[in-house]
């Protein structure tokens, strides 16, 4: 990535940044669109987690799901790149009791600890919202240890949706809508392939719906 690039990326971050603080309270009060689809992610996620992991959630929002699986873990750090976001998140892990989730205002390029930090890393309703998302994934495959599992649910909109190519320029211009990258399922599959991931689950709920993916970094073996 050249200087300009970064500088465009960064510029892309606050911009989505600011939308996003400006929808946190009125995100935290909105009822989950699909509570049995909900639940059913939640139940094949923790088949892929155990009391003694280490995890990272990229784009965690409000912390709802971070706070459900924060007792099948021994830690999370749950991470989204809005202030406001992470406040709400805050106050619900300390009203419920949660004390092993650390919530934290960073960008996924800007996470800093050592490669192989965690055994799990969470990133739901993300990968369609970021600027580069092989990037994204390529952040994620270093700080997975080998095995580890990237749990995901995308929504890949040129499957279905293709209309919103024309709309979101005009979404973003006006602020109603953030950055949203128009891609396929099998645009998606393939970034994880090349990222070095084997595809070990998937399952979408319904047409349309967010494609959830459990795929496992390789370990590098014969």
């Amino acid at each position: 990535m050249t200087e300009a690039d970064d500088r465009t990326a960064t510029s892309q971050t606050r911009s989505s940044a600011r939308f996003w603080d400006r929808m946190a309270a009125r995100y935290a009060k909105r009822p989950i669109t699909d509570q049995a689809a909900y639940e059913t992610k939640l139940r094949i996620t923790r088949d892929h987690l155990r009391h003694d992991m280490q995890v990272l959630e990229l784009g965690c929002g409000t912390g709802s799901t971070a706070i459900a699986h924060a007792p099948y873990v021994a830690h999370i750090r749950a991470t989204d790149i809005s202030p406001m976001m992470i406040e709400i998140a805050r106050a619900k892990a300390a009203e419920s009791g949660i004390a092993n989730v650390a919530f934290e205002c960073v960008a996924v390029e800007d996470i800093a600890v050592p490669d192989e930090s965690f055994d799990a890393v969470l990133a739901l309703n993300l990968l369609h919202l970021v600027e580069d998302r092989d990037a994204a994934i390529a952040r994620v495959a270093a700080l997975l240890k080998p095995g580890g599992a990237f749990v995901t649910s995308t929504a890949c909109l040129a499957d279905g949706m293709k209309w919103f190519r024309l709309v979101a320029p005009i979404g973003r211009f006006f602020g109603v809508i953030p950055l949203v990258r128009i891609f396929g399922k099998a645009d998606l599959e393939g970034s994880l392939t090349r990222g070095g991931f084997t595809i070990v689950q998937e399952w979408q709920p319904k047409n349309n719906a967010a494609v959830f993916i459990v795929a496992v970094k390789d370990t590098g073996a014969d």
